[in-house]
């Protein structure tokens, strides 16, 4: 079950309850009576396993699609012209 923090808008009391996705929110503070506020927090999330993490994947596929990728690339443009020449003469 989830916990939700709740602060009261009285008398700044704060508390942690534990409710079920379907228990409705409360309302009124247990200590005063007063207006209670639902308090929102940063949530740390991780995520295990492979492909996740930076380095998981990013050093294999830098170095080969880097590589093969720059040379494509780069032979693509700078040969392009003269490989369409090339394969102009060997059709011709």
């Amino acid at each position: 079950m989830p916990t939700y923090s709740y602060r009261c808008t009285v008398c700044n009391d704060a508390f942690d309850i534990q409710q079920s996705f379907s228990d409705a929110s409360l309302t009124e503070c247990p200590a005063c009576g007063g207006k209670l506020r639902k308090l929102f927090s940063a949530v740390g999330v991780t995520f295990n396993g492979s492909g996740f993490y930076r380095t998981d994947s990013r050093a294999a596929s830098t170095s080969s699609s880097s590589s093969s990728g720059s040379s494509a690339s780069s032979a693509g443009s700078s040969s392009g012209s003269s490989s369409s020449s090339s394969s102009a003469a060997a059709a011709g």
